[in-house]
């Protein structure tokens, strides 16, 4: 069987897999023309599938040839226009008016030139872009205009730049290819500050990173005493205000003193105060008995 090959069409995207057949010699790093919902377009090989997997209902889609250096430069060239074209659609909605709260952040040219995607973000609410997509029509009278609206984490990944933490290049535009969800209860597992500058990136939303380390932290937690519970250490009886997971090991305030205690020298506070009690010998002291189990009912008189 043909290798299948998966292709992406971005530094940083979603790779698409297509029959290698027409050219099974194709390599890792070389580029391709392929066929897609958005016409012809150059993509890179990224990886080689082999054996390949069970293809999808109708198969796969197969590569039409191999690029060419004239296909390269062309698709230099069309890179260029994408930046006139984004340009000229600012100026016209500007002109225009009515489009302040959209961000117009890319525009995607196909390399047969059939296809225009007007890429944009909206925070909220709907925009009528009939009359700019005029405007734009008479410019580019042969091409198959459309608008098409991402999300922010979509935006920082084309536009790219610094991250929050201060690497010279943001994880979505440097190797991430699909965003997972993200949720606050990542960063408490984490025993991250929630304070908004903290957890928060350039897009605006919570910061990817905060998923990379969750699951050790979550697994480490299991086997921890929750915050605020009490617990028996070698020194004495006290509160759990503070835990290192990945240490496993739990800061124990004992009245007023802060001591750091292995998980292994703790005892939860129920179980050692039962053993305790239960060791006590019996007593019909009535309720104030300190030596009565917890589960004992006062005696009848």
């Amino acid at each position: 069987m043909p290798p299948v090959v998966g292709i992406r069409f971005r530094r940083v995207g979603r790779i698409y897999h297509y029959d290698a057949a027409p050219c099974p010699d194709l390599q890792v790093g070389e580029f391709a023309l392929v066929e897609t919902q958005r016409g012809l377009q150059i993509g890179e090989v990224v990886q080689r599938i082999e054996p390949p997997p069970e293809p999808p209902e109708g198969g796969w889609r197969a590569v039409v040839r191999r690029a060419s250096g004239r296909d390269l430069t062309l698709r230099r060239l069309i890179q260029q226009e994408e930046a006139r074209a984004l340009e000229a659609c600012r100026t016209k909605a500007a002109e225009r008016g009515g489009y302040e709260g959209v961000r117009f952040v890319a525009v995607e040219i196909s390399f047969d030139r059939r296809y225009m995607t007007v890429l944009y973000s909206l925070e909220e609410g709907r925009v009528d872009f009939k009359p700019l997509s005029q405007a734009l029509r008479r410019m580019y009278p042969k091409r198959n205009l459309e608008f098409r609206r991402i999300g922010p984490r979509d935006v920082a990944q084309l536009i790219g730049g610094m991250g929050a933490c201060g690497i010279e290049e943001r994880c979505c535009s440097r190797f991430l290819t699909e965003f997972s969800p993200i949720s606050i209860r990542m960063a408490k597992a984490q025993g991250i500050s929630l304070t908004p500058s903290e957890i928060t990136g350039m897009c605006g939303r919570l910061r990817c990173c905060l998923l990379y380390e969750y699951e050790v932290y979550a697994e480490a937690n299991k086997t921890l005493p929750k915050l605020k519970k009490r617990v028996k250490t070698p020194e004495g009886e006290g509160k759990v205000v503070d835990l290192y997971p990945l240490k496993q090991v739990v800061v124990v305030d004992l009245g007023g003193v802060r001591r750091e205690f292995h998980r292994d020298e703790l005892e939860p506070w129920n179980e050692a105060e039962a053993q305790r009690r239960a060791a006590q010998p019996p007593c019909l002291n009535g309720d104030d008995c300190p030596h009565r189990p917890l589960d004992e009912p006062s005696p009848v008189n």
